[in-house]
């Protein structure tokens, strides 16, 4: 990790100082593949406003100088909202069971860096201090032959494996949000992927 990166770790409100530029730098990376997000800063607000409410939450923030270029959230699943825990309590899991990792975002500039492994093994460390035994995350996914699917993109399925998450063939979730060039917002299915329980 080049040595102008800062790494900052900080739980529930002490982040509203960056709440803003964590909303811009999560605009700015899902509009890419696989998101295709339009941006929509109300939501943006109130998505964030779930993870400072949490006293347990964790935001990882990478900065280069004074500007973040790179965050990663996490928050116990009982604190999230009802779209995130209705697929575990179908399934029968109980949310203080599951430490949920929201997003990892990191402009283009600053990847391969080693931030990714940074990011989660925050995260984990932060659900292995809170008791957790079980973390879990979702993410997106596109048809192989999707025409938009930009040339020689790589999916994260491997990083993901490769730090022992399990794909899930039957824990999803469903987000509305508007993608680049769409009349309107419509509903996107996500795929659960967990990793648990911790070791002791």
């Amino acid at each position: 990790m080049s040595d102008a990166l800062r790494i900052e770790r900080l739980h529930g409100a002490a982040v509203t100082p960056h709440l803003d530029a964590v909303a811009a730098l999560r605009i700015a990376v899902f509009r890419d593949w696989p998101y295709r997000y339009e941006g929509d800063v109300t939501y943006e607000a109130n998505y964030l406003a779930t993870y400072a409410r949490s006293p347990r939450s964790l935001f990882v923030l990478a900065f280069d100088g004074g500007s973040i270029v790179g965050a990663s959230t996490a928050v116990p699943l009982a604190d999230e909202v009802a779209a995130f825990q209705k697929p575990f309590l179908g399934r029968g899991v109980a949310l203080d069971r599951v430490f949920y990792f929201g997003e990892s975002v990191l402009l283009p500039a600053w990847r391969g860096q080693g931030l990714g492994h940074a990011f989660f093994d925050a995260r984990e460390a932060r659900a292995r201090e809170l008791g957790f035994d079980t973390t879990a995350f979702c993410a997106i996914e596109r048809e192989a032959h999707d025409p938009r699917r930009p040339t020689g993109h790589r999916d994260n399925d491997g990083f993901w494996r490769k730090r022992g998450y399990v794909r899930q063939d039957d824990l999803f979730c469903s987000l509305e949000w508007q993608e680049i060039g769409a009349p309107r917002p419509h509903m996107h299915t996500l795929r659960f992927w967990l990793r648990g329980p911790e070791p002791a």
